[in-house]
Order: C-alpha cells, then structure tokens, then sequence
C-alpha cells in the first residue's frame, strides 16, 4: 500500500477543501487534490467548480467525461492524495490478463457458466498466454505506433518470433513440427484451426486497426504461397527469416488497372534472353506492408497466363506509402517494378498457372479477416454496453432507453451469429483436406465474411450513435468507437468486396445444385 493509499479522509474532510483556492475532489473513494491542476486541466477550471463538484464526490461527473485509464496515467495518479476512511474503491480497469466480466465482451466458450463442444483446455491455455502476452507487449505498441505512424516496433514481432507465433499464424501443418509453442502453452501436434482462431481473436483486441494489419499481416496473405509452392532451398530461407521476424514479405497482387478482377493484371514477367531471369514490369496498389517489406509475392501476367514470382526488394523495385484513412503503420504501398531481375528459381508453382497459387490462399485469408472482424464487433459490444451503464441523458441511466436497448440487442445478436457461423466453418476445416476445404468452404467462407462485414458497419453506426459527439471524437470516452467507425470498411474490401464475396457464395451453391431439384 502506498503513502497516498494509507492516508485516510473522511468525506466531511474533503467537503472543507471546495474553493478555487483549495480544491479537493472523491472519485471512487480516493481523495485529490486538484489545486494547482484545475488551470491545466484540457477542459478548462469551470469542470471543477460547477455545482456538486468542489469537495463533493465525483465519480459520477468524471466517468461521464473519462475513461478508467485517465486515473492511472502517471500525471493524473500523483494527484491522489488519500482515500476515505472506511470505503474501498469499487471501480477499476481490466486487469493484464483477465477475462472481461461484461455480458458477450467474451465469446460464449470462455464466458463463466457456459459451454462449448470445440474448445479444450489447451485452447484456454492458448487463450491465456496469449491474452498476458498481448496486453504486457502488443497493446502499448499498437496505441503508440497509432499516434506515430511508424511500423510496428521491430523487438515485439521479433518477441513473437522467438514463441513462435509467427509460425502459428500460418494455421496447422508440418513447418510446426519441432517447435515449442508460447512456452509449450500447445503442442506443435494439437494445434488445430481452434488455437488460430484463438491466436487471431486476441491479436484483434488491440483496437488500432492499421496496426492489426501492420504487424505482418502482410506475411499472413504473402508467405503461404512460398511455404506452399517455393523450391525447398527458397521456402526454408524465406520462411526461417520471415517467422523470426527478421524479415518481411508482403502479397503484392492488386492493381489500380484491375481491383479485384485477378485475371486482369498488367504487371508483366518475361524471361530473359538466357532464360535465367524474370524481368518484371509494371506496378501494384494498396499492398498492406509494402513500405517496409523485404520480399514481395508478386502476380505477374507471362506468355500464357498468370504466373507467381517472388520478388527481393533490389533494384528497380520502389515503394511509396499511400496515405488511407488508417494509420500509416499498416505500410499501404504503392509498388513499382521497373525491369527488376529475378532468378527463375524464384517461380511459385508453375509457370502460367499463377492463378491457382494466387486463389489457393483465399480461403484462409477470409477466415483469418472474420475472426478479427467478430472479435472487433465484439470490443465495440463491450464499449457500448460500459458506456450505457455510466452515462446519464435527461436524468437518467442511458440503459433505460428503450431505443438504445434496441441499438444493442441488435449488435448482440449480429456479433454472436456471426462467431457461431465462424466456429461452425473453423469445425469443418479441422476435419476436412485442403482440398475438401477449396472444394466446400470456398462459399460459405465468402458468404460468412459478407455477412460479417456488413455486420460490423451497422454496428459502427449504432455504436457512434449510442456514443453521440463523442463517437465521432478521435480521443476520450469515444476513441475506439470513433476509430473503429472510421477504419471498419477496410475489412469490407481487403480480400474481396462484399458483392464479389455474395455473388461467389451463391455461385458456389448453384454450381453445387442437384440437377433434378424443383418446387
């Protein structure tokens, strides 16, 4: 217990501390001193002197204006000069590690008192390591690199490396085999799509969403089509470097010339006169970790199709960041391939059968982009339903008005059908080959991801509307309401636009129709 803990006021005390010249205030049972900081307060000093204010408690007013965290910043804990006799703080921020006790803030197999036919205990033990690990080292990084812009800081991807979490965000397989895993947390053969899933919902609740795809969303989408179609000497180098964090790689297919149309690419390949190389010419747009990227999975139109080629960043390959509506951490580039010489041993799969390598991928990158959209719809839950708890309109609790009931009733429900359909699908991929998985999942994974980001715009829109002004304020009480707001089309359009995504499910299921069905 510290000093300032141990010294004890009893609330007639503070009430005597109420001019402007002496200023004392309660927020959930400790006492500050507010003298000298109510001129620098962001608000202005007419905060602390209106009515109820000056020496009274106000845990009420603050947590009408603040959030939690606000008390525990350095600057504003020093403040605190006691608590009062008899009375223990009631309120506090979530704990490094703990569950939320929210109602939905957690998905229904970890919540208390509920239960699941997919998840195990080395799920939870996953579920675990991986929320301590988030909150001590990602989280802090994400809202700095948030304010800054710069890429993620290089010691945390690399911390990552070293527990081979990297590795697991390439989903199941053999490139497991001998590895220990978050300090043995699962074993390389137990890990199934439920641990990814886990792996990639946890790394959603950092909230800053450029930074979720820029701590290697770019090796997620760029690094299976090496590990899946590399010659062994290329794939073991390029993986070894890229799962260490050491180095990165980025998939570099879209183009300004053809959106989402794979087949209409420009970007051009031709061997050279020894047939040695690949010369590569022309460019790509919106490639998440292009910035800082050392190696690039390039689509590139040859002689008879579509071909695959891993491209080194060298010369006659620059990058340019473009500037989204997401932090620039993310790394958005604008890629140029002027002449570049690439060694034919660096063809993925087979030469003007790009296509297949290229789409073989798809299906994993959508699934990977529904966890983290559920779990963000699911953040966006739990900050509306605090935030109803604590604010008051019109002399009364925001929950008791039926209309914003309503608001959440519908976020809810969207945000818990969607998890069900993902852990219906995440099922079937952990019991089907990557063959039955292109075969079968293809549509409903497309549907899913449709369906799910759809979902979290209307959720946006609600959450900013439950938040009022404040959902629309890029700090305070509305941040992660304002960002999300802000930043949630980015999931509507990165690995397929939601009409392309419908269109291809309901293909998947004619394609599938019994010839002979009818009314």
């Amino acid at each position: 217990m510290s000093t300032k803990e141990a010294k004890e006021f009893t609330r007639e005390d503070v009430a005597k501390h109420n001019t402007p010249d002496d200023l004392w205030i309660i927020i959930d049972s400790k006492v500050y001193d507010v003298t000298k900081f109510k001129n620098l307060h962001p608000g202005g000093i007419n905060v602390f002197l209106t009515e109820d204010i000056p020496g009274e408690d106000a845990t009420e007013a603050f947590y009408g204006l603040h959030r939690h965290e606000v008390l525990e910043r350095p600057q504003y804990a020093r403040l605190q000069i006691g608590t009062i006799a008899g009375e223990k703080s009631q309120l506090h921020g979530r704990i490094r590690g703990e569950l939320s006790e929210v109602p939905y803030a957690e998905p229904t197999w970890l919540a208390k008192g509920y239960h699941s036919l997919y998840f195990n205990e080395s799920h939870k033990r996953l579920q675990q390591a991986m929320r301590e690990f988030v909150d001590e080292f990602i989280v802090p990084d994400a809202w700095a690199r948030e304010d800054d812009g710069k890429r993620p800081t290089l010691s945390v991807l690399q911390k990552m490396g070293e527990l081979n979490m990297n590795a697991m965000r390439m989903g199941p397989g053999k490139h497991l085999q001998g590895l220990t895993l978050m300090n043995g947390a699962v074993k390389p053969e137990e890990y199934d799509y439920f641990h990814e899933l886990i792996l990639n919902q946890e790394f959603s609740r950092i909230s800053p969403r450029g930074y979720q795809d820029g701590f290697n969303g770019g090796m997620v989408i760029g690094l299976p089509p090496v590990m899946h179609f590399a010659r062994p000497e290329l794939r073991d180098r390029v993986m070894k470097e890229v799962l260490s964090g050491s180095k990165f790689i980025s998939l570099a297919i879209s183009e300004a010339f053809a959106g989402s149309d794979v087949s209409g690419l420009k970007t051009t390949a031709k061997k050279s006169e020894d047939g040695k190389f690949w010369i590569i010419n022309g460019t790509k747009k919106w490639i998440t970790n292009g910035t800082f990227s050392d190696y690039f999975t390039v689509g590139c139109k040859t002689e008879k199709g579509l071909t695959a080629i891993l491209v080194e960043r060298s010369d006659g390959v620059e990058t340019k960041a473009i500037k989204t509506s997401y932090s620039s951490t993310a790394g958005t580039a604008y890629i140029t391939f002027d002449n570049v010489k690439v060694p034919i041993e660096n063809t993925l799969g087979p030469v003007d059968g790009g296509v297949f390598v290229i789409l073989s991928n798809f299906n994993h990158e959508r699934w990977v982009m529904v966890c983290a959209s559920v779990q963000n719809q699911r953040k966006i839950v739990e900050e509306c339903l605090k935030w109803i708890n604590q604010r008051k309109a019109f002399g009364k609790p925001l929950s008791s008005q039926a209309v914003i009931r309503a608001k959440l009733a519908e976020m809810i429900a969207r945000t818990e059908s969607a998890q069900a359909w993902l852990e219906n699908i995440t099922h079937q991929m952990n019991n089907m080959s990557y063959k039955q998985q292109a075969e079968l999942l293809a549509g409903p994974i497309a549907l899913l991801k449709m369906y799910s980001t759809r979902s979290a715009q209307e959720t946006a829109r609600d959450a900013v509307q439950i938040f009022g002004g404040r959902g629309i304020t890029q700090t305070g009480m509305g941040k992660i309401v304002e960002h999300y707001h802000r930043t949630v089309p980015f999931d509507a359009l990165l690995g397929g636009a939601e009409d392309v995504l419908g269109d291809l499910g309901v293909r998947q299921a004619i394609k599938h129709l019994p010839k002979n069905a009818r009314l």
